[in-house]
């Protein structure tokens, strides 16, 4: 291992859901995959859009029915997010809905980068495709391997 602390590479995700309540379905997934070592959530933050267009936040700790599963997180507040990340985030939505912003870390990850790290490797590019692109292209693929 490199003499330094080795991290996996670090993630966000802002997922929108229709309505002012959160079921909870996917908190319950996010809790699984930490509690299964594939990722550190290090910051999470409930963000909502009334109808007429204004933002607020929701607090995880006072407002459990509304957040879902995303209560248990609560304690996942590090200082990543800031209210500019809220603003940035509320940008991003439609009007009469609530919104994810999870920070995570891919602790899956820290053997392949120390690995990288140890061999000499240094990362020069990287990126990602959104989930909803993969599958369009995928059933895209699927539609024309059929005709």
């Amino acid at each position: 291992m490199p003499e330094t602390e080795v991290h996996g590479p670090i993630d966000f995700v802002l997922m929108e859901f229709t309505g002012d309540r959160l079921t909870g379905r996917a908190a319950e997934e996010v809790v699984s995959l930490m509690q299964r070592g594939i990722i550190h959530v290090y910051d999470v933050m409930i963000v909502g859009k009334d109808a007429d267009g204004a933002v607020y936040a929701v607090d995880l700790a006072e407002s459990s029915d509304r957040a879902g599963g995303f209560a248990e997180l609560e304690g996942a507040r590090t200082g990543l997010l800031a209210d500019d990340d809220l603003n940035a985030a509320a940008g991003a939505m439609q009007p009469g809905t609530l919104a994810a912003l999870i920070v995570y870390e891919n602790t899956w990850a820290i053997p392949f980068v120390a690995a990288a790290l140890e061999s000499g490797g240094t990362l020069i590019a990287g990126g990602r495709i959104p989930a909803e692109d993969v599958m369009e292209a995928l059933e895209a693929m699927e539609t024309v391997e059929a005709t």
